[in-house]
């Protein structure tokens, strides 16, 4: 089925602030029955970036997630405003958490992160030919870099240590490519 089942009624912002707004739909659901269906939209592209170096070798990033209460092991990750090129994006972001730069980029995937109650869509990227340079970290990160075998990255995803959707989907995308060739 890919004609749209739903209805909406009426639309109303119930908050906003600079990086999403949250609105309250009324709905005719797909049964034909009135409803609410909440909606948060993101003004950011979830951008995820694996660094992977000629050893094996990645990095992930860890801190301290304010809306979890606890802190999370992550690949190095941020927002791309919505008018921005994706792969600017990714360059940016990995320098600002890591201070790495890459010379060789391949879009991996296209992900939304949670499409029941959100809009947000997201890009991981593969990135090598990396050097170290300096990190620019934003004045709300207190990060932790961890440079590490890329076997052992992908044992955190299965032993449950990275709980991250962006990081398991784009580091369980990485194992598969790696393990095609």
């Amino acid at each position: 089925m890919t004609q749209n089942p739903w209805k909406k009624l009426s639309e109303k912002e119930q908050y906003d602030n600079a990086w999403i707004n949250v609105s309250e739909h009324q709905v005719i659901n797909p049964s034909g029955n009135p409803g609410i269906y909440g909606k948060v939209h993101f003004k950011n592209k979830a951008i995820g970036i694996i660094p992977m170096d000629e050893e094996g070798n990645t990095w992930l990033v860890g801190q301290y997630r304010y809306t979890l209460d606890e802190y999370s092991w992550e690949i190095p990750m941020g927002g791309g405003p919505l008018g921005d090129d994706v792969l600017d994006s990714a360059k940016r972001e990995l320098k600002e958490e890591t201070g790495l730069v890459a010379t060789k980029w391949e879009n991996i995937m296209r992900i939304h992160t949670s499409n029941s109650v959100t809009d947000e869509e997201g890009y991981i990227f593969l990135a090598k030919g990396l050097t170290q340079e300096e990190t620019e970290f934003e004045e709300t990160e207190v990060l932790e870099i961890r440079k590490l075998p890329f076997t052992e990255a992908v044992r955190m995803v299965m032993n449950g240590e990275i709980t991250d959707s962006l990081s398991i989907a784009g580091l369980l995308k990485v194992q598969l490519l790696l393990n095609s060739d």
